[in-house]
């Protein structure tokens, strides 16, 4: 931990090279300024950031880089660095000013990093170890294993929290295909965890607002598994890619969602299936495309229904009947249907833990959506409350970009008591 000797001062950090280094995560730059600017000598770094102290000069003359999550969390807190200033969610010690009322929530994200670094605990060695060595069957499955075991993180913690981690993983295994000898069938199994590893670094990018790194993940992602043979992992690389085309042409992330569903074909597994029609059901809706939206949304209800005695693969095992009826709710509000999608999205609110707190804050704007659309002004401002207390503090972009142009709506409307109070949190 930090302590005064090793605390940035403020004027530092606001210093433009310092900003800099610190948004590229050139550490070696904010070493090199924190013993010319502001006195704190290597040894003292090395010590505090538990780094060798040739490292920190190997570092500060411009060589080798610091990618962990672990590490980069700390040198955050031993220098005192705020969480937004290299990726982080708000760091523990920048609460510390808070109102008893924050507690609960500080305490939630406490507890969440504990358990994020708790699932390396039994976790197989890294790639890494296995380079240039005779590989066997069983290191896919244990990478596999690892891989779903750290996707757990995306349910408490933002990309902006995730995203080295998973590329970290992405980059070991991908090390791992080019330099082992193992055998063909071997090879393209490897090939898929590395698919699967991509898709998720991808996901991570995108949450966190890196768009093009996560286009290229997504790509790079579809080549592993159509060379492994995985057309399910291929087809959902496809789904990611549509996606994230949505806000620039939704007539394109149509027809690539399309692919997605025609790529998997009707003998994936059923959940698989399940989760690319919704997909493609959301690309439509945002489309403008009611008829074929309610025959995707159908298409996905028919598949989920058969995965219940299937087995699943663990990436698409997180879409259940909730999770698609929030999409289903999704759907109708960008149609501008809110008598369809309030009921749904109330319902499957209800029961969505409040612990998920940025996937919770997204569908919340979409039900605040419904209310501006029934003319329902007090209930989306307090749902938009809502979104935007549970979205504090999580590393991800996304959820204040949804609730932009829902607060933008309720502008219209402050002059309604409920309403001022939510916009001045907003401004908060």
């Amino acid at each position: 931990m930090s302590d005064q000797s090793t605390k940035l001062p403020p004027e530092l950090l606001e210093r433009p090279e310092m900003r800099a280094a610190l948004s590229a995560h050139d550490f070696g730059t904010v070493f090199l300024l924190a013993r010319s600017e502001a006195g704190i000598s290597y040894s003292r770094i090395a010590a505090a950031c538990d780094i060798k102290p040739e490292r920190v000069g190997t570092l500060a003359r411009g060589r080798g880089r610091i990618t962990t999550y672990e590490k980069i969390a700390l040198i955050a807190d031993v220098f005192r660095i705020p969480g937004h200033m290299v990726g982080l969610a708000p760091r523990e010690w920048e609460t510390e000013t808070d109102t008893d009322d924050s507690l609960p929530r500080r305490e939630f994200l406490k507890a969440s990093a504990a358990a994020g670094a708790g699932l390396a605990v039994g976790l197989p060695e890294p790639a890494r170890l296995h380079s240039g060595r005779r590989v066997d069957a069983s290191v896919p499955d244990q990478l596999r294993r690892r891989t779903c075991r750290l996707r757990a993180l995306d349910d408490i913690l933002g990309g902006g929290d995730t995203y080295r981690v998973y590329l970290g993983e992405y980059q070991e295994t991908r090390h791992l295909v080019r330099h082992a000898v193992c055998s063909e069938p071997v090879r393209r199994s490897l090939l898929s965890v590395l698919a699967e590893q991509a898709q998720q670094a991808g996901w991570a990018a995108f949450d966190g607002g890196h768009h093009a790194e996560a286009r290229g993940l997504y790509e790079a992602s579809h080549r592993a598994a159509s060379e492994a043979g995985d057309s399910g992992l291929a087809g959902n690389a496809l789904a990611f890619l549509a996606y994230q085309a949505l806000g620039r042409d939704p007539r394109t992330a149509v027809e690539i969602a399309a692919r997605s569903c025609a790529t998997a074909g009707p003998d994936a597994a059923p959940g698989v299936r399940a989760l690319l029609h919704e997909r493609l059901a959301w690309a439509q809706a945002v489309g403008g495309n009611a008829a074929e939206t309610e025959y995707a949304l159908a298409t996905a209800r028919e598949a989920l229904e058969e995965a219940a005695d299937a087995p699943q693969p663990d990436w698409s095992s997180w879409v259940d009947s909730n999770e698609l009826d929030i999409m289903t709710g999704r759907c109708w509000t960008e149609l501008k249907r809110p008598l369809r999608a309030v009921p749904l999205l109330e319902k499957a609110l209800g029961e969505f833990d409040d612990n998920c707190a940025r996937d919770k804050s997204l569908y919340l704007s979409w039900l605040a959506d419904s209310y501006l659309a029934a003319g329902e002004v007090e209930q989306a401002a307090a749902v938009t409350g809502h979104a935007l207390d549970l979205s504090s503090g999580v590393a991800s972009v996304r959820p204040r970009q949804r609730l932009a142009p829902v607060l933008q709506q309720l502008g219209d409307h402050r002059v309604v008591p409920a309403v001022a109070d939510v916009l001045e949190k907003a401004r908060a």
